[in-house]
């Protein structure tokens, strides 16, 4: 038996090694490579693509995976071992329900499409890319009808991203935190926003990457085992536990821009480099799901980068960067312009009170997509109605309105947003759950150190990498199910002083 779990292990991790070097041509074509490289970048991804699915639906997989159930009942269930072989299992009868041509296909069509967007937004013409994102469309219900049997077709598009989840549990977190946020949304906006001129001025590009990296590293990232560069839309991504990479984008006229993309990005790659090594390689040695990964950008942007104990910290460093700037900007000033409240256009951009209504937006338009209730060419129409419905305001061009997110123009359309407001929602939880055990951790965080947190989240979350599930990693974590409380106390108790709320 543990023959067969050895070469099942070998052949995972070279699948992996595949996958990463596909990773590793998206990573280049999101970076450094030159527009003319994007018509033989796409068949170079779907080439590497459709050899790992390939290789990973290998019917010798099946077979070991059929010999191993005996060794899988007489190991206890949280063994490595046992996991793996769950987890392998799991991903591989999903697998081979999908044709290799099919992944092709699409790994062609979304590199054209990624391509075609890094132009069309910039000019803002949705035209441009409208065809690519129908054949998405078409890609995509037809990724959901390889699993029949759906109670609604988003179904199977979530699945891989939040295992055990369905389009109505989204629908239900979702409602019940609209009928909790709204009312806090409309309460601060309704009073004069705060005033954050001092964050657009003019900053150098070069001085603010800097101290984005400086914070990184202060967090815990580790840059022998990682990199920052810049893209259109940041990203973290992975080839091994030993390469670890983050990248960011900035405004000279936004401070905020790129340090707070820096510190999102930051947490995903701490989760990444935080699980045992010794998965190296293997389906373990990632991330258990969107959720939980999402969980950890937002508590370290914004539960820990947006907190006025980090900024005790590190806004005097921040006033000896940029002095002409900011030497005669109180620290409340500062503050109150991070954590600014309005009703804004850019999700990337938005306000942690705000922040989740543009989600639900464009999960809802996934949901009317998928369903045939809305075709593309009226996405742009219907994106502007929500907008004015939704925020009261009007975007002025599809540039800032439908073309802002990559993520249609890079994947599939369905189950790619809910994670970031599931995010919201577990990072406060886990960060509640971190202070019960540690509450020295705010005056730590004062201090600039960030040890006992990190340390906190890499043992209860970070180090089991996929060997549980979301719902167990939190159960285990936190020793409950997900729940809005601990996310609804933290805004209420935080933008309650900012704004003065009854």
């Amino acid at each position: 038996m543990e023959t067969n779990y050895t070469q099942l292990k070998t052949r995972l991790i070279e699948v992996n090694d595949i996958q990463a070097a596909a990773g590793l041509l998206h990573w280049d074509q999101s970076t450094y490579m030159p527009p003319g490289g994007a018509a033989a970048r796409a068949r170079q991804s779907a080439t590497l693509r459709r050899l790992a699915h390939e290789k990973f639906t290998d019917p010798a997989i099946g077979k070991l995976l059929d010999d191993l159930i005996p060794y899988q009942q007489s190991l206890d269930y949280s063994s490595d071992e046992a996991s793996l072989i769950r987890l392998t299992r799991r991903q591989y009868e999903r697998a081979i329900k999908i044709p290799s041509e099919f992944l092709a296909e699409v790994a062609t069509h979304t590199s054209e499409s990624f391509q075609v967007w890094t132009e069309a937004r910039p000019a803002n013409d949705f035209e441009r890319v409208r065809p690519y994102l129908e054949k998405t469309l078409e890609y995509s219900r037809q990724s959901a009808n390889f699993f029949p049997g759906y109670d609604h077709i988003a179904d199977p598009l979530i699945e891989p991203r939040e295992y055990g989840m369905k389009a109505v549990d989204v629908k239900r977190v979702f409602a019940e935190l609209r009928e909790q946020l709204v009312p806090i949304a409309s309460a601060i906006t309704s009073q004069s926003p705060a005033d954050d001129s001092c964050l657009h001025k003019i900053y150098p590009e070069e001085k603010q990457l800097a101290f984005g990296l400086d914070v990184a590293t202060r967090f815990g990232y580790d840059l022998n085992r990682g990199r920052s560069d810049k893209t259109h839309h940041p990203f973290m991504t992975k080839f091994s536990l030993g390469d670890v990479r983050i990248t960011t984008r900035s405004k000279e006229d936004s401070l905020g821009e790129a340090m707070f993309c820096t510190m999102h990005e930051t947490g995903h790659a701490l989760y990444e480099q935080g699980i045992r090594g010794d998965f190296e390689g293997t389906p373990l040695a990632r991330g258990t799901s969107a959720g939980v990964h999402e969980s950890q950008s937002r508590l370290w942007e914004n539960i820990v980068g947006r907190s006025k104990g980090f900024w005790k910290c590190f806004y005097p460093q921040l006033q000896q960067i940029f002095p002409n700037q900011l030497n005669d900007v109180s620290l409340d000033t500062f503050h109150r312009a991070i954590n600014k409240v309005e009703r804004s256009l850019i999700r990337t951009e938005a306000d942690e009170v705000t922040y989740n209504l543009h989600v639900m937006l464009r999960f809802d338009f996934e949901l009317a997509l998928l369903e045939g209730e809305m075709e593309i060419k009226d996405l742009p129409k219907a994106w502007r109605e929500r907008f004015e419905s939704d925020f009261g305001i009007v975007p002025p061009d599809d540039k800032d309105g439908v073309l802002q997110d990559v993520h249609w123009y890079y994947n599939l359309i369905g189950g790619g947003f809910q994670g970031y407001t599931l995010g919201n929602i577990l990072g406060a939880q886990f960060y509640s759950t971190a202070l019960e055990t540690h509450p020295e951790i705010p005056n730590e965080i004062e201090n600039g150190e960030f040890q006992t947190l990190h340390n906190w989240l890499i043992e209860n979350v970070y180090q089991h990498g996929s060997k549980f599930t979301a719902p167990e990693i939190i159960e285990r974590a936190t020793g409950k199910s997900m729940t809005i409380e601990p996310y609804m106390k933290y805004l209420r108790t935080k933008y309650g002083e900012l704004y003065s709320l009854d």
